[in-house]
């Protein structure tokens, strides 16, 4: 099954952050907009959302005011 738009979208943004080593604040609700706008996670979008929120938690992606 191909991946949503959005599903794709949201790894772009995921990706960016993880080369970056940080997620600024608006990156962060603008990757979360980008999960909710179908209203529907499907399971890839799960999975990249986890996997941030991993590398968050672990500190290999740090979030920053801007």
């Amino acid at each position: 099954m191909k991946p949503s738009e959005s599903a794709q979208r949201l790894a772009d943004m995921i990706n960016k952050a993880i080369a970056d080593g940080k997620v600024t604040n608006l990156e962060f609700d603008r990757i979360m907009m980008i999960a909710d706008e179908d209203s529907h996670h499907d399971k890839e979008e799960k999975n990249l959302l986890a996997h941030l929120q991993e590398l968050i938690a672990c500190g290999t992606v740090k979030r920053v005011a801007e």
